[in-house]
């Protein structure tokens, strides 16, 4: 057997660069970055993230994450004629939302950040509908949904009760997922 049969896989028997280039290549490197590695990191950040989301899952099934609203006083149902809108805040002061008294005479009442890109919804009395000037997005006044433009998911509807001439809200639904 000669000199040349005898040395390892690694080493070098010619000074030829194009036959020594895997001098680059790092065997620990080779075993600490693998497909082998990367799924079983794959696999244990998966299983990390969906134990972490048990606890939220439960609260979800159990109610527990339902929120109590309180009861707000928005205005005098005698203040607002048919065909008219009160601006007020709810369910905290940074939600702007709009108590709409229809031409019909209902009682609408809906969170009036747009769902498109959350600009301010006004009531049109005069085509009966909720109007985002920004995009030019129309909701139907009866329910919230969008009728025309960008937007794609309804309003939030704010519930109320009138009690003694008095509109409160009470509580805030979204209807969307």
């Amino acid at each position: 057997m000669t000199e040349k049969k005898k040395l390892g896989r690694n080493q070098k028997d010619t000074n030829d660069d194009m036959i020594n280039l895997v001098d680059n290549l790092n065997q620990k490197d080779d075993l600490k970055y693998n497909r082998r590695a990367f799924l079983k990191t794959a696999v244990g950040t998966s299983v990390a993230l969906g134990a972490a989301t048990i606890p939220f899952s439960v609260k979800a099934m159990l109610g527990i994450a339902e929120k109590d609203y309180e009861r707000v006083e928005i205005a005098k149902l005698s203040d607002i004629p048919e065909g008219d809108s009160v601006t007020f805040y709810y369910p905290t002061e940074s939600d702007p939302a709009l108590l709409i008294h229809t031409v019909n005479g209902d009682l609408k009442a809906y969170n009036s950040a747009c769902t498109h890109l959350m600009c301010p919804v006004f009531y049109e009395k005069t085509q009966d509908v909720l109007l985002c000037p920004c995009h030019a997005g129309y909701f139907d006044v009866n329910n919230g949904h969008p009728k025309a433009g960008p937007p794609q998911r309804e309003l939030p509807l704010i519930e109320i009760e009138v009690d003694n001439g008095i509109v409160y809200a009470v509580g805030r639904q979204y209807r969307h997922g």
